[in-house]
C-alpha cells in the first residue's frame, strides 16, 4: 500500500468498532456487546489463519491436508443445517465437493491461473465456501418446500412417481432460488459493489485490467460451483426426502 495514511490500521479499526456500537446503543439495539464479541473473534481468527496460510506457502505439502479439513468442515457444517433429511451429510459432502471440485479443474486445467500453492489455496478455498451455501440454502428450501407441500407429494406418489420424480419439481424451484445471491453479485459486480478480491489486488498494488482477470474468474468459479452444487444436493436429497416426510 502506499504512504500517507494518517491513521493506522489498528486504530481505524477501533473507531469503526466503536461507531457500530455507538450508533447501536443510540438506536437501542442491543448489540454493543456482540459488535465487540465478533471483532475480537475476527482478530484472533485472521491472525490465526494468517499464521497457517504463511506456513501452507513456505510447506506447500500442507496445501491438500488444509484443503481436505476445509472441505470435512464445511460438510459438516452444511450437513448440520440439512439434519432432518435422510443422508444429509453424505449429501452435503459430495454437492461440496463436486462444486469446489469441477471449477477448480476448469480454472487450473485450462491454464487460467498457474496450479501452485498461492493460487491453488485461496481459489479453491473460496469454490468450497460458495459450493457449501449453496448446498445449505438449496437443501433448506427443499425440505422446507417438501415439508409444506407434502400432500403434494403423497399425491404423486399415489400415481405411482417413484420418491425422487415427487420431489423433482420441489427440488428445481430450491436449486434455482439458492442461485440467485450468485446470479445477483455476478449481474452487480461493479456497478453495486466492487468484490473483495478485486479491492485486495489493487490494493495489493495489481492494476484494475489483472485485478478485473482474477475478480472475474473467482465470480464465475463461484457460480459454476454453486450451480453444481446445488444441483448435487437436491438431486441426492430427493430420494429420502420422497419417501419419509422431513420431520417425521
Amino acid at each position: 500500500m502506499s504512504g500517507g495514511s494518517v491513521i493506522s490500521p489498528a486504530l481505524a479499526v477501533a473507531l469503526l468498532v466503536a461507531v457500530a456500537a455507538g450508533v447501536g446503543g443510540w438506536a437501542r439495539l442491543g448489540q454493543a456487546r456482540a459488535v465487540a464479541t465478533a471483532t475480537a473473534r475476527a482478530v484472533v481468527q485472521l491472525l490465526a489463519v494468517g499464521a497457517l496460510i504463511g506456513l501452507i506457502f513456505r510447506t506447500p505439502a500442507l496445501a491438500p491436508l488444509y484443503l481436505v479439513v476445509m472441505l470435512g468442515t464445511a460438510a459438516a457444517t452444511s450437513g448440520r443445517r440439512l439434519g432432518q433429511a435422510p443422508g444429509a451429510g453424505r449429501a452435503a459432502g459430495l454437492a461440496i465437493a463436486a462444486g469446489a471440485g469441477i471449477s477448480a479443474v476448469v480454472v487450473f486445467g485450462s491454464g487460467a491461473l498457474p496450479f501452485d500453492t498461492r493460487s491453488a489455496v485461496p481459489l479453491i478455498a473460496q469454490l468450497i465456501g460458495g459450493s457449501m451455501t449453496a448446498t445449505t440454502l438449496a437443501g433448506q428450501r427443499l425440505i422446507d418446500d417438501v415439508t409444506a407441500g407434502w400432500i403434494e407429494v403423497e399425491g404423486w406418489l399415489a400415481l405411482g412417481a417413484t420418491a425422487r420424480q415427487a420431489v423433482l419439481e420441489p427440488a428445481r424451484r430450491s436449486a434455482a432460488r439458492a442461485l440467485v445471491p450468485a446470479l445477483d453479485q455476478t449481474r452487480s459486480v461493479g456497478l453495486v459493489v466492487l468484490p473483495g478480491a478485486f479491492v485486495g489486488l489493487l490494493l495489493g498494488g495489481a492494476t484494475p485490467l489483472q485485478a478485473g482477470r482474477v475478480q472475474l474468474l473467482v465470480l464465475v468459479g463461484l457460480l459454476a460451483s454453486e450451480t453444481v452444487a446445488a444441483v448435487t444436493v437436491t438431486r441426492l436429497l430427493s430420494a429420502g426426502l420422497g419417501a419419509t416426510r422431513p420431520g417425521a
